[in-house]
């Protein structure tokens, strides 16, 4: 049976056919649908490249295509193509499909509205927050209240009417975003680590109190949410505290060029240094190794990949108080989002305290392990076969056989 999944990535296609992703969610990722599925049909953006991009990973090939939606960027370009959206999202899935919504998205959206016209069943996997999103300081949109508004609504009656929900938190969108009575629901993470993602064991305590600190930060420079600008600003604050603190930032993005004139008006030239786009996996974890503290300053996550990642490896951290971030941290390494200042003084105080280093670090490795792959891949396939049950009906001897 054929899985169709949105996705509000954007690929590129090459002239010979194939599919490439600059941004991680390759391959590799939708095979993990394919424990239940024998196909997989992913509906995303899909622009014409002359070339495969640097460093991009195939994504369609050994089960998995593309379905390529007209390509735009931002809301206007959005309305000026959602009639050709429409057409292509309402032929995106047919009758024989099983149907599997990632929300908050505008694609989803489309497609779900198609979905209750013709009273189909489908699932939903709610991956991220749009109460947090469009939060102020998280998105300059000039709609951004209205937006809140009506992102928010939207998800809410989808997880009401969805057949089966699952949450990439534990507690936290569940409470905002409930499914409805009678539905199947599930927890868990997008996240996939292997083995070699995690540390051996958690890091000593250092012999004396930190002064000279090297802090890391992961994630798409795309749009302001991370709050890199929050951990920016909280950098004077902490050499004013005595450290020598200096910064990394892995990840790329169109607000980078606003971020490097804010170092430069903060004169933090010798402190702050921008990685780039990394490829995930191992280049990652060696910028992770390097550092004595993970910084997560985001307005709004789901349940954030990065600071796993960093946990596995033993690293102490430190993040703002939003979306699923409480389920992995706790106590005085959560801050309020948006302020330098309770960031800069997290950051100071941890730093300052031996044992409080290595105690975090033992238990974020304890923590990431209930990521590993094998035990959320147990927790997907379960869903997945769920999902397949309230789509046909008729076939659950195979589903629960585990014949597809």
């Amino acid at each position: 049976m054929r899985l169709v999944v949105t996705s509000e990535q954007r690929y590129q296609r090459t002239p010979d056919g194939r599919v490439w992703s600059t941004t991680g969610t390759a391959n590799d990722f939708w095979q993990r649908y394919r424990a239940v599925f024998a196909e997989v049909r992913v509906v995303a953006r899909v622009a014409d490249a002359p070339g495969r991009p640097p460093r991009a990973q195939r994504v369609d090939g050994e089960g998995v295509e593309v379905y390529g939606l007209p390509y735009y960027l931002g809301p206007v370009r959005y309305l000026l193509r959602l009639p050709r959206l429409r057409a292509a999202v309402r032929a995106a899935a047919g009758p024989g499909d099983a149907v599997l919504l990632r929300v908050p998205s505008a694609i989803g959206t489309l497609l779900h509205r198609a979905l209750r016209r013709r009273r189909s069943p489908f699932g939903l996997e709610v991956v991220g927050d749009p109460y947090d999103v469009f939060a102020p300081g998280a998105s300059r949109h000039p709609l951004r209240p209205l937006l809140r508004w009506w992102f928010t609504r939207r998800l809410r009656a989808q997880c009401r009417a969805a057949a089966a929900v699952s949450y990439v938190t534990e507690r936290e969108l569940q409470a905002r975003y409930p499914a409805g009575p009678g539905a199947v629901s599930a927890a868990y993470s997008s996240i996939e680590l292997p083995r070699s993602a995690f540390a051996d064991r958690p890091r000593r305590p250092p012999g004396a109190a930190k002064v000279a600190v090297r802090l890391v930060s992961v994630g798409s420079l795309e749009q302001p949410y991370k709050g890199v600008d929050v951990l920016i600003e909280a950098l004077p604050l902490l050499v004013e505290a005595g450290l020598s603190a200096s910064l990394v930032h892995v990840g790329d993005g169109r607000c980078r060029p606003g971020l490097e004139r804010l170092v430069r008006e903060r004169r933090l030239g010798g402190r702050v240094s921008f990685a780039g786009a990394v490829p995930p996996g191992a280049p990652v974890r060696l910028f992770l190794d390097d550092a004595d503290l993970f910084v997560l300053p985001s307005r709004t996550e789901g349940l954030p990949r990065a600071l796993i990642e960093a946990m596995a490896r033993g690293l102490p951290a430190v993040a703002s108080r939003v979306g699923g971030v409480p389920e992995l941290l706790g106590g005085a390494q959560l801050v309020p989002p948006g302020d330098p200042v309770a960031l800069a003084c997290a950051i100071t105080a941890l730093a300052a305290d031996p044992d409080a280093l290595a105690a975090a670090s033992a238990r974020n490795l304890a923590r990431a392990r209930n990521y590993a792959a094998e035990t959320l891949a147990r927790r997907r396939a379960d869903f997945y076969r769920a999902l397949l049950v309230v789509t046909a009906p008729d076939r659950v001897e195979e589903v629960v056989s585990g014949a597809d």
